[in-house]
């Protein structure tokens, strides 16, 4: 098959890994890829958001399936775009893709179907949200822009103050755009957070091996929301119980939900989870592969991803036996120093192939690009160096041996990652 890779970060270059590694996986293209995907796929400069480039590409190309990674594509709907004209295309439309591109729709759905979420309001008013926040006077308080926002709309305010910040800054300063034309304010779940990925092709939901996901920018959880530091897998916390309970009460009603609404998802549910003491809880929901917990979960895949892929598309999922190795697996992301505020970009990049001689290790790229040859910075997040092992701690010590080998300018990165 020739296969299209839609995007240019960590999670794609995961993505076109695993889809390499299939023997009918002819031909690999990504658009618009990084340095790292040039490396096993033929990147093209089209950008995620130009579909009709994207579409005269893959019908030029005779490429028979197209697989969209990241979430603007998929909410503005690129998978309705390729389907109207014949095309193969993995994900959702986007009338299910809406359980990401609004908060508001997934909380409603939640609510309507009986999935456990945190209780909440929705406001379009900044005066009416501030005014609830101090009648409600309950901290922390959780406050989410209602669209996109790249992993960073939601902020924790301790305090009240910090609650007139963040409305101020998402309603009115619109520093996340439309995307905060309304907010969703709801109650603080205590407890660790698990990341659940799961196919789906609205007729049966296969789980992903569990992931957990480091967000703050510095150690110990300190510093501003990033779209994430680094990821472990499988969970230290979440049992067999706890899985059962989520697919019995989370994952299958949220595929009935969204089928009952019309809204039919073919392609990859992300639930976010607390493990909170009164049971497991949806803190949101992501209509494609999370960013970087691809990068741990798919390196502990053993069934053929395309076979997955293909499966989904033509909704015989459940025609296949999804398996996962007993092991375990950790991601560090290496990023620009000062990042997720302002960095500078364009430093090479060393030591990518000493840490890729290790056994087990694989270097994702997500902010990189060509320069005269040489590997440079090009984002805010530069490298996600994976190590897989028989255990976490053996994972971890792996990971951080090869983050050594590494370096560029102002390389900035967490040391606790997978230790919580």
């Amino acid at each position: 098959m020739k296969i299209l890779v839609v995007g240019g970060g960590g999670r794609e270059h995961a993505i076109v890994w695993k889809l390499a590694q299939s023997p009918d996986a002819e031909k690999i293209y990504c658009a618009p890829g990084n340095f790292g995907i040039s490396k096993i796929a033929e990147c093209v400069d089209i950008k995620v958001n130009e579909f009709d480039k994207l579409i005269s590409f893959a019908k030029e190309k005779a490429i028979d399936l197209t697989v969209i990674g990241p979430d603007d594509p998929l909410v503005d709907g690129i998978v309705d775009a390729f389907e109207k004209e014949g095309l193969r295309v993995f994900g959702p439309r986007s009338n299910a893709a809406i359980i990401e591109g609004s908060k508001v729709f997934s909380k409603e759905l939640m609510k309507k179907y009986n999935i456990p979420t945190a209780a909440y309001e929705v406001f379009d008013d900044s005066k009416a949200a501030l005014q609830y926040i101090k009648e409600q006077n309950t901290y922390p308080a959780v406050i989410k822009a209602e669209g996109l926002a790249l992993g960073k709309g939601v902020i924790i305010a301790q305090n009240y103050e910090e609650a007139a910040d963040a409305i101020s800054d998402i309603m009115e300063k619109k520093v996340f755009g439309d995307s905060g034309n309304r907010v969703v304010i709801e109650e603080f779940l205590t407890g660790q957070e698990v990341s659940i990925l799961s196919f789906t092709d609205g007729k049966t939901i296969v789980p992903m091996v569990t992931a957990q996901d480091h967000k703050r920018a510095y150690d110990n959880d300190m510093g501003l929301n990033t779209g994430g530091m680094g990821t472990f897998s499988p969970s230290r916390t979440f049992t067999e119980e706890m899985a059962k309970y989520t697919y019995e009460n989370i994952l299958v009603p949220t595929m009935n939900a969204l089928n009952s609404e019309g809204r039919t998802f073919k392609g990859i549910i992300f639930f976010g989870l607390m493990m909170t003491p009164k049971g497991v809880k949806v803190i949101e929901y992501n209509a494609r592969f999370g960013d970087p917990e691809t990068q741990v979960v798919l390196p502990r895949l053993k069934t053929d991803l395309l076979k997955i892929f293909n499966a989904v598309v033509d909704e015989k999922l459940g025609d296949v036996n999804v398996e996962w190795a007993d092991n375990a697996a950790v991601c560090v992301i290496c990023a620009s120093g000062g990042y997720p505020q302002k960095y500078e970009t364009g430093f090479e990049i060393s030591g990518i192939d000493v840490a890729e001689s290790k056994d087990g290790v694989t270097v994702f790229h997500a902010g990189t690009k060509g320069a005269d040859g040489k590997c440079v910075t090009g984002g805010g997040r530069v490298l996600g160096v994976t190590a897989v092992e028989e255990n976490l701690d053996k994972a971890i010590a792996k990971a951080y041996d090869a983050v050594g080998d590494i370096n560029f300018n102002n390389m900035h990165y967490r040391k606790d990652i997978g230790v919580k």
